[in-house]
């Protein structure tokens, strides 16, 4: 956002708005940041659950974006992974602009149709596009924090390796989080050592790397609007219920 916060006009509890303030940023790519806020008296959320996000100039004038949060729930702080939007009002703001300690409005947690529960014991489904896989590294970092062993499998799709989020973490997580699988998928240009060529999801690559539909997992797809819908498409080919197949698509925006 070209125009700064106002520190003096924001104020907590109105019409669901809490006062963040910032507390770390971590770089995820070179487009990409992780903001971690401090949220006094946030009451938690579930793995696959976003905020809203509003920023006020110093005329009055305000935008607001939904972001997806990233982390799981514990302490009075979320975790927001901001994708940078060329000439975006609120991303630019947001990664360049916003300074530790600085506040921010946010308004959540949001949303109750595409979250993943710890009491689910399902197999679950995680199918990512670029930033789309924000929501679902929330729940695989929930399975963590509940202790929970129900079997995870992600399929992720980047454009690059460089464009991968969280890339040393999941190292990490399928080293340690037993039962946890993750296979990574490349449009544009594939690291070195990756077999295959660079190409868009086929129904080859979530026949092999998913579950099979007669385990009736859970199924979670975000993205892109055209990748959420082809990966929807793929599942209901393969047999899974519709039902059971949870979509969250990603405008321009990011949010």
């Amino acid at each position: 956002m070209a125009r700064a916060a106002v520190p003096g006009r924001l104020t907590a509890g109105r019409s669901g708005w809490r006062v963040a303030r910032l507390v770390e940023r971590r770089d995820e790519t070179a487009t990409a940041g992780t903001l971690v806020l401090e949220v006094p008296g946030w009451p938690g959320h579930l793995g696959g659950q976003h905020v809203d996000v509003r920023l006020t100039a110093e005329d009055g004038y305000r935008a607001e974006r939904s972001y997806s949060i990233a982390g799981s729930a514990g302490d009075d702080r979320i975790e927001l992974t901001v994708q940078r939007v060329p000439d975006g009002e609120v991303s630019p703001y947001l990664l360049d602009g916003l300074a530790v300690g600085d506040p921010v409005e946010i308004r959540g947690p949001l949303g109750g149709w595409f979250v993943w529960r710890p009491a689910d014991t399902a197999p679950v489904l995680l199918v990512g596009g670029g930033s789309g896989v924000v929501p679902l590294m929330a729940m695989v970092r929930a399975r963590r924090a509940a202790g929970s062993r129900t079997p995870f499998r992600l399929i992720y799709s980047a454009r690059t390796g460089e464009d991968v989020y969280y890339a040393d973490e999941l190292r990490r997580r399928v080293r340690d989080d037993q039962g946890l699988d993750v296979f990574h998928l490349y449009t544009r240009e594939a690291p070195a050592d990756w077999p295959g060529s660079p190409h868009r999801i086929t129904v080859a690559d979530v026949n092999s790397n998913g579950w099979p539909a007669d385990l009736e997992p859970a199924c979670y797809v975000c993205g892109p609007t055209g990748f959420v819908e082809a990966v929807a498409d793929i599942l209901v080919a393969l047999g899974h219920d519709p039902s059971r197949v949870r979509t969250e698509r990603f405008g321009p925006t990011g949010g």
